[in-house]
């Protein structure tokens, strides 16, 4: 064959390699800034003071470099696949999408790209973004695939599930910012509950946004933002409804189908709060079933992760995947270990059961008409008014801890791109440039700094507390034998903290503007199991849980 000839047919094979190659569906847009003022302006005169905002969008952080990792991973990934595969995921439960997958009509590289090209669609569009995704993993697409090469039956049920958590949870291969810019290139390892997760075979997909340091940050300002991702905005009315705190990224992202399950944290109503704005089920569990370690902190002894979900089952999967002891977590011991949370869920029933209803919370008429409801299920409802405590020094406690506690934990877990070692040193840092580091102000870190509670006085403070928040609860439950007190939201999160009792939250209804409200279930210390069996018997008689879009 002459050069001619050999040249030809290199050309030709040139022009046929390319002409093979699949064009790409989806190309990302660019991110463009845009203008924000028709809805600060539209909330200058918002009936609750705090959602006045001043901004909305984040003002160091450039939503195309979140989508950097992400953009080859969907470039053959368009809405025909979308739509062809939404029956089997969007508003599924894990249930029902682990069932697709072993029919084969999903896969889970199929699946962790669908919540990709979601997330992109709406988050990369000024008119629907809520401000909720703050970071992905590089290599979800890659370890969902080899979870489709490993499958096998003995796998746990969040196996090859893609799972958000809130940012100031520990993850390698992403920073763990809580929101802060002191903290914007902290890179750690994994967290216990992330490890433990990671090997029952769930794919993190990313972190979401919060209120940042868990809102013991600035005092009255919006639930929600963030200097690292601003505003996070609720999805069933964006700058109408609060999006709940602290845990706001995880509440959104889960109501708007961002992923299967999400991670929260509480110190007291964060879980709560934010599953109840956005129609999820939110457990806030018993103080030491979860490992703390490696968790941004405020309060060692009132901070707990939990599981939010959009669905009851899918609540228990996430516990049940997460919970352990934790050598480095002394609050974890002394937890039975060997609890099937999976056993007797569904079996539970409403039918005899007893639950206390709080009095005053009867002027909510979603909540009343909602007991109503119960009791025409078989339920007794006990009718009472709450015994009087005090929780005086409650913000001490926090202000306190959170003096004791940050700097363990910078000084564990944050690497050398993290110059900040102390409460103060966060103060400062954000005092160089208050526009875009501390646009509400820090009163409460600078409270927390101020602390002069001596380690004597907090250990009494803290024993205190604990006992008035579990007389809130132990009193009328043995006065009238109850198997649950009947809450709203994040109302009695307060008690609930103090007593280090769980708490279960549920969709119970709307508001006629279209706000989420929940029924939160609350019973004493390692009664997770049990108020699963009630918030399952409770979802099933309702359902009402509807989606913003």
């Amino acid at each position: 064959m002459n050069k001619v000839s050999i040249n030809f047919f290199l050309g030709l094979s040139i022009i046929m390699a390319f002409s093979c190659q699949e064009a790409p569906k989806t190309i990302i847009e660019p991110w463009q800034s845009y203008d924000e003022s028709e809805m600060l302006a539209a909330v200058a005169d918002h009936e609750i003071t705090r959602m006045q905002l001043k901004l909305v969008q984040s003002k160091v952080q450039d939503k195309n470099d979140i989508w950097d990792p992400i953009r080859e991973d969907i470039a053959h990934f368009g809405e025909e696949d979308y739509k062809r595969l939404e029956p089997f995921i969007y508003e599924q439960d894990i249930e029902e999408i682990q069932s697709a997958v072993k029919a084969g009509q999903l896969t889970y590289e199929e699946l962790t790209k669908w919540y990709i090209y979601r997330i992109v669609q709406l988050e990369n569009d000024s008119a629907r973004t809520l401000h909720t995704i703050v970071a992905f993993n590089s290599d979800a697409v890659e370890q969902a695939k080899e979870k489709d090469r490993n499958r096998n039956a003995d796998q746990h049920p969040i196996y090859g599930m893609p799972v958000l958590l809130k940012d100031n949870i520990n993850t390698e291969g992403m920073p763990t910012t809580a929101g802060a810019l002191a903290l914007q290139n902290n890179e750690t390892g994994d967290a216990t509950i992330v490890s433990n997760l990671k090997k029952k075979g769930a794919i993190i997909l990313g972190k979401v946004n919060l209120s940042e340091w868990a809102y013991f940050f600035c005092g009255g300002c919006p639930v929600g933002y963030s200097a690292i991702g601003g505003q996070t905005l609720n999805p069933y009315g964006r700058g109408v409804f609060e999006t709940g705190g602290s845990s706001a990224g995880s509440g959104t992202s889960m109501a708007a189908n961002y992923a299967a399950a999400a991670v929260g944290t509480e110190t007291s109503g964060s879980i709560l709060s934010p599953s109840g704005k956005n129609s999820l089920v939110g457990l806030k569990p018993s103080i030491g079933l979860l490992s703390r370690s490696g968790i941004v902190p405020i309060s060692s002894t009132l901070d707990t992760p939990g599981p939010m979900t959009r669905s009851v089952s899918d609540n228990v999967i996430m516990l049940s995947a997460m919970a352990s002891a934790d050598e480095d977590d002394e609050a974890t011991a002394g937890f039975d270990r060997d609890i099937n949370y999976f056993a007797d869920y569904k079996n539970g029933t409403l039918s005899g059961k007893r639950f206390g209803v709080i009095k005053r919370f009867l002027q909510d008429s979603i909540y009343k008409l909602t007991t109503e409801k119960i009791e025409k299920a078989g339920a007794t409802l006990v009718v009472y008014d709450p015994p009087e405590v005090s929780l005086d020094g409650f913000g001490t406690l926090l202000a306190a801890d959170m003096k004791r506690d940050l700097p363990h934990y910078l000084s564990s877990h944050v690497n050398d791109g993290v110059s900040v070692k102390s409460v103060q040193d966060v103060i400062d840092y954000n005092a160089e440039d208050t526009l875009i580091r501390a646009p509400y102000g820090q009163v409460r870190l600078e409270g927390s700094a101020q602390d002069t509670l001596t380690d004597e006085a907090l250990a009494a403070l803290v024993v205190r507390l604990h006992k008035e928040g579990r007389r809130y609860f132990d009193e009328p439950m043995a006065e009238h034998e109850l198997d649950a007190v009947l809450s709203m939201n994040n109302w009695s999160a307060g008690f609930a903290a103090a007593a280090k009792y769980p708490c279960l939250t549920v969709p119970m209804g709307y508001s006629e503007a279209g706000e989420p409200t929940n029924l939160t279930f609350i019973g004493k210390s390692q009664s997770e199991a049990y108020l699963y069996q009630l918030g399952y018997a409770f979802e099933q008689l309702t359902k009402v849980r509807k989606p913003p879009f």
